[in-house]
């Protein structure tokens, strides 16, 4: 079935998410939504974001998109039950990338860096209990990342200030892994490793997300197998040299068969 996979984020840091996707799945078209003139979603109460994401999809669909991934921890972890109560199109959600540092994990300390409306999800809740009489597993909502990155500041002192302050407790507490449960913190990893010498091992879900949306295009025969060039349309209601550095830079556009397309409204 040749139409595309709809992707959307409360702003840029979807983005990851789309690289991962893209890659794996190189002959699917995807149309990508980042909501960043209402980012960040994580200080938003469920209604809120239940409104936002509801028009989204409704967009994503009048586009013709035969599966969805809300490529936003804080927005699955609101939402995704309902939407999948409401839509009848495969929906793919994210959670934070915990059970896979709670099974890898060496020091028996993990940690998780999200936002509070992350935290507060029923899916991330269940998957702590699981393992927290075995694994400490130490928490810390990162409050001015999401606003940096929409912004377009990904290093600098103040970035690292910031960083510093969420990340040391981890150092102190022994962690090996660090679990970034918000999509946009992927583009601080190079800050993240230089604070703890690279000897804590960064994880996130892009990778999941994009062999569970494999495993869905399969299961409902809307795969694409046969090889052609793939077309990314992102669509964003924010700023648009952020959005276009970040994606041409995340993508490699220049140097792959893609062909990206923006709009902003």
């Amino acid at each position: 079935m040749n139409l595309p996979i709809g992707v959307l984020d409360s702003g840029i840091g979807g983005l990851t998410v789309l690289k991962a996707l893209s890659t794996s799945l190189p002959n699917e078209d995807f149309i990508y939504y980042a909501d960043s003139k209402n980012a960040p979603y994580g200080t938003k109460t469920v209604d809120e974001i239940f409104i936002l994401v509801d028009e989204i999809i409704k967009f994503l669909l009048d586009k013709k998109c035969k599966l969805i991934v809300i490529a936003c921890n804080t927005a699955t972890a609101a939402v995704v039950a309902d939407m999948r109560k409401k839509y009848q199109i495969p929906i793919v959600g994210l959670e934070p990338a915990v059970k896979p540092a709670c099974l890898n994990t060496k020091t028996g300390n993990i940690g998780v860096l999200a936002t509070e409306g992350t935290f507060r999800g029923q899916l991330f809740i269940e998957t702590s209990n699981k393992y927290k009489n075995y694994v400490n597993i130490h928490l810390q909502v990162a409050k001015g990342l999401v606003e940096a990155a929409e912004n377009g500041i990904f290093e600098g002192e103040e970035i690292e200030n910031i960083l510093k302050k969420y990340i040391n407790p981890f150092i102190e507490h022994n962690a090996d892994y660090i679990v970034l449960g918000c999509t946009h913190y992927p583009l601080f990893a190079p800050i993240i490793k230089k604070l703890t010498n690279d000897k804590i091992q960064i994880i996130d879900s892009a990778e999941a997300v994009a062999r569970r949306t494999k495993d869905l295009l399969i299961t409902n025969s809307i795969f694409i197998k046969e090889p052609k060039k793939q077309n990314l349309k992102i669509y964003s209601t924010g700023d648009k040299t952020t959005i276009t550095n970040v994606a041409n830079k995340l993508l490699n556009v220049e140097n792959n068969n893609t062909l990206v397309e923006y709009y902003f409204i």
